[in-house]
């Protein structure tokens, strides 16, 4: 049975409601006011909420504020009931989270017909977002082993070698060694802390402040800093001559370490999953107050589905290349350019070439 809170000061109104509710077997609860009523959301945690927008102490427009911003209460559909239907009302009421209005008066069917149609798409984004997780969660049992281990295994092998056979070994296999060791060390790091950034970045989405106070930051002078980081990672994969960078310097509405992460994130994408001998591409140009970062390359490309299903811990067609990367990469670059009011798209043509595009605020 479905819960239904009807906050309503007027008392006729709200016991009218409520009975027909009871008649529609719903299970209803009434508030007669905007606190009892964000007292009782919370408690009840209703699949509904009818909500009054002119109201004494709190109005609806309070109760909604207050409820989005509670994790437990910021996904419940929420309906205002209004005899104001200016465009003004409306909007700001849509601004703040609410899913529909009802004009009073209105029908008992107009009103059940508005209820049934939101429990129908909330529970279709619950399916989706129940999927989503599932397949996040199915990827990273597969991957994150994998992952972790692979750096993991190299670095106790070498070490093991070492601390048995270091009298035995020559100055040059030892180098390799140690070498091997740094690389792995360095991979397992670096997986370590996308992990984390990622976690960091799922966190700060939920927070209003914390995205406005980012939005501040502004980034100069990016083109030797883009050159730097460009060339020290074509040359850890041995891919400077595919390296080509055309940059153009600009002011850019981003902390420098995040764009700098961008870039690191799509660089280390074009080059994993291209041949060498075929070019990488780096190129930034401004148009009409936006900053648009690409990264190209004639590498296998992707389907408009795996595009449609960029996700965290997701690595398209994994047992068949089996590069490695935890697939974060693309999730993180995105993610980033959205918190910082940006975007992030790819247009692929299979086996021909990638090119993925940041666009941000100058």
């Amino acid at each position: 049975m479905k819960k239904v809170l009807v906050i309503e000061d007027e008392e006729s109104i709200r016991e009218n409601i409520l009975d027909l509710l009871d008649a529609e077997d719903f299970k209803a609860f009434g508030a007669e006011n905007g606190k009892v009523g964000i007292e009782l959301a919370t408690h009840l945690l209703p699949d509904l909420i009818l909500c009054d927008v002119m109201m004494p102490e709190i109005d609806g427009y309070g109760v909604l504020q207050a409820l989005r911003s509670q994790p437990e209460t910021t996904t419940i559909p929420f309906l205002f009931l209004t005899a104001k239907a200016e465009r003004y009302d409306t909007r700001k009421g849509m601004e703040l989270g609410a899913d529909d209005y009802l004009i009073k008066p209105f029908t008992g069917q107009e009103l059940i017909r508005a209820i049934a149609t939101r429990l129908e798409k909330h529970a279709i984004f619950d399916k989706k977002s129940q999927q989503k997780l599932e397949d996040l969660r199915s990827n990273i049992v597969h991957s994150l082993p994998h992952e972790l281990r692979t750096p993991l295994n190299g670095i106790m092998g070498f070490t093991e070698v070492l601390l048995n056979q270091f009298q035995e070994l020559e100055p040059d296999e030892i180098k390799e060694m140690l070498e091997e060791i740094l690389m792995g060390s360095k991979r397992l790091y670096r997986l370590i802390q996308n992990f984390l950034l990622y976690a960091e970045l799922e966190l700060i989405a939920q927070n209003p402040e914390r995205i406005a106070a980012m939005r501040q930051s502004k980034t100069y002078s990016l083109k030797p800093v883009f050159e730097y980081r460009a060339i020290q990672q074509a040359k850890q994969v041995e891919r400077e001559e595919d390296l080509q960078i055309n940059v153009q310097d600009s002011t850019v509405s981003i902390a420098e370490n995040r764009l700098i992460k961008i870039v690191e994130e799509l660089l280390d994408n074009a080059f994993k999953f291209s041949l060498k001998g075929t070019p990488v591409i780096l190129a930034t140009s401004v148009e009409a107050d936006t900053f648009i970062l690409s990264v190209t390359n004639q590498g296998r490309g992707m389907t408009p589905e795996q595009i449609s299903r960029i996700g965290a811990y997701m690595q398209f067609e994994r047992k068949l290349y089996e590069q490695q990367g935890s697939g974060l990469g693309l999730i993180l670059s995105k993610y980033i350019a959205q918190l910082f009011g940006g975007k992030l798209t790819i247009e692929s043509a299979r086996d021909l070439q990638t090119t993925v595009r940041v666009y941000l605020p100058v």
